[in-house]
């Protein structure tokens, strides 16, 4: 049975790419490849992504937030299922005020493996781009890790 420390390693050796599925209104599956990462926040665990304004995997959580985020390197493998919640600036969260959303943002690309020679311009295209914080409260984790 997969854990959390063996997402957080599959992640390490990828990149932090994993693929996020998401439930369609027809109740087909759309797939799509993400940087993601594991972060503490708010004494828990999420599986976390950043997404830009316009993607359909977060019309797809505002209506259905179920997804499931594959992690895999080799032929090990982790899957993360569970509830979605998104903070950005079409989605404000009452668990993260707009003045915290640049730094949850930074967070959320280190834990997925990413770093930036200029944070400053890092906001500025997040914030441009309309970007959200994909933050994934994992209610089962499975695969061959």
């Amino acid at each position: 049975m997969a854990g959390l420390e063996d997402v957080r390693r599959l992640a390490a050796a990828e990149h932090g790419l994993a693929v996020v599925a998401t439930p369609r209104p027809d109740g087909t599956v759309q797939a799509s490849v993400v940087n993601a990462g594991v972060l503490r926040m708010d004494g828990r665990d999420v599986v976390a992504f950043v997404a830009r304004g316009d993607a359909v995997k977060l019309a797809n959580i505002r209506r259905n937030p179920e997804v499931t985020v594959v992690f895999r390197s080799g032929w090990q493998w982790a899957a993360v299922e569970g509830t979605a919640e998104i903070a950005g600036p079409d989605d404000p969260s009452s668990a993260v005020p707009p003045d915290r959303l640049p730094a949850l943002l930074r967070d959320v690309f280190t834990a997925a493996g990413g770093t930036h020679d200029d944070w400053n311009e890092y906001d500025r295209v997040m914030a441009d781009e309309r970007r959200a914080a994909v933050l994934v409260t994992p209610a089962r984790i499975y695969g061959i890790a």
